[in-house]
């Protein structure tokens, strides 16, 4: 039997993200409604890299699917070092109904999933953050209503998030803007891919005039775990990205401010801005919860369903 796998957000067509995002809509309205998918199974958890939304809210998915999760630090299991990754997918599929994991490199995901016989699900990675992009366009919708045509512009490094934002507005008729610095630009390739999709994605070196319009303003930190030795390079390269009142004035004030979280208040965002009236990010925050729930609902579901008809 082959894995299920929901390893990025462009694996998934737009009919399913939206599923995606009316389940997990559904579900947060009335959590009664939410079918024990997981009931006496148990969710291998593993985490690489340390978090905080995507440890709780991923184990409270799981809980809310009627199952264990299993939380794995990577220096308890030695990934690749160890154990090589297919052993450690092995053995956590024969105690768990799916495997989620948050690791640095992505190819650890590809090689789980390729010998795991049940699901594969990227808490995050070097190149995407989907489950990410699920609480995002998430919180967009419940903010203004409707997805298409809206404008999301997102102001700094073009990370694996914006490389999962990219995704996700191809997939929902969002125009997506990527204000970066030179030298930190969204890949060509996933701008290639998400145009590919039908996305509307635009690239430039201007914040201000990128946010002009803008339905949210998204930023990120500047320096991710893993790129700490680039902290003093980085915060030079993005002066003047900083979403601070000002550059929230020229986006209008309809615009919402979003952040992925952790955020380091006087680099890629002001104290003023964050915690303001605008700012949308606990609600955000909140809802990885609600995407996780109903990501590992979908790949679950998915995965019955190559099994029965085998």
């Amino acid at each position: 039997m082959s894995a299920t796998r929901l390893l990025e957000i462009d694996d998934l067509t737009p009919a399913e993200f939206t599923a995606l995002l009316d389940t997990a809509s559904a579900w947060k309205a009335d959590p009664s409604a939410v079918p024990p998918l997981l009931a006496g199974q148990g969710a291998a958890l593993i985490f690489e890299k340390p978090s905080a939304r995507t440890r709780a809210s991923t184990e409270m998915a799981v809980v809310g699917l009627g199952g264990h999760p299993i939380y794995i630090r990577g220096e308890e299991v030695g990934i690749g070092v160890r154990e090589t990754v297919p052993d450690v997918a092995r053995t956590y599929a024969s105690f768990c109904a799916v495997i989620a994991a948050r690791v640095f490199d992505h190819t650890t995901l590809e090689e789980m999933a390729a010998v795991s016989p049940v699901p594969v699900v990227n808490l995050l990675s070097d190149r995407a953050h989907p489950l990410q992009a699920v609480a995002d366009f998430l919180t967009l919708r419940e903010l203004c209503g409707t997805l298409e045509g809206r404008r999301l512009v997102y102001v700094g490094d073009g990370n694996n998030v914006a490389a999962s934002l990219a995704f996700g507005a191809a997939m929902t008729g969002v125009e997506l803007t990527v204000a970066s610095p030179p030298g930190y630009e969204l890949d060509e390739l996933v701008v290639s891919q998400a145009r590919n999709l039908g996305g509307h994605v635009e690239l430039t070196t201007d914040p201000h005039e990128a946010v002009r319009d803008a339905d949210a303003v998204y930023t990120d930190v500047w320096t991710s775990m893993g790129q700490e030795e680039e902290t003093a390079l980085r915060v030079a390269a993005f002066e003047g990205y900083t979403v601070d009142e000002d550059l929230m004035a020229a986006a209008g004030e309809q615009a919402w401010f979003l952040h992925c979280l952790p955020a380091h208040r006087g680099e890629e965002v002001s104290a003023g801005v964050i915690d303001g009236p605008r700012s949308a990010v606990w609600q955000q925050a909140a809802n990885r919860m609600d995407a996780a729930r109903a990501a590992l609902a979908h790949v679950l579901r998915a995965d019955s369903l190559s099994v029965g008809g085998e």
